[in-house]
């Protein structure tokens, strides 16, 4: 493997794994918002959050029903991307194995 495919991968290694990152802190954030029902989504500091979110979540509602009235779509999406993230830029992961 040549020095630029090796420095092109270790670059794209930490692009996702801090996309990866960012959208597990945006699903936290996220379960939390689920707490306070009267929050209003349109307003500025939630727009920022609920907006790169809700194109995973809106789909996986029509799935996965609430469980007593409780979204629970915002876990399972933090359980998923970590999943992806283990796997892709883990200790053991696809993109690590390449790098190293």
């Amino acid at each position: 493997m040549t020095a630029n495919n090796l420095q092109l991968l270790n670059i794209l290694n930490i692009g996702i794994s801090v996309l990866l990152v960012v959208m597990t802190f945006l699903f936290i954030i996220r379960i939390v918002l689920t707490w306070y029902p009267q929050v209003e989504s349109q307003k500025m500091p939630f727009s920022l959050v609920i907006a790169p979110t809700e194109p995973f979540l809106a789909p996986s509602r029509k799935l996965i029903p609430p469980i007593g009235g409780v979204d629970i779509t915002p876990i399972v999406w933090v359980g998923i991307i970590s999943l992806i993230r283990e796997i892709l830029v883990g200790q053991q992961g696809i993109i690590t194995m390449l790098v190293s």
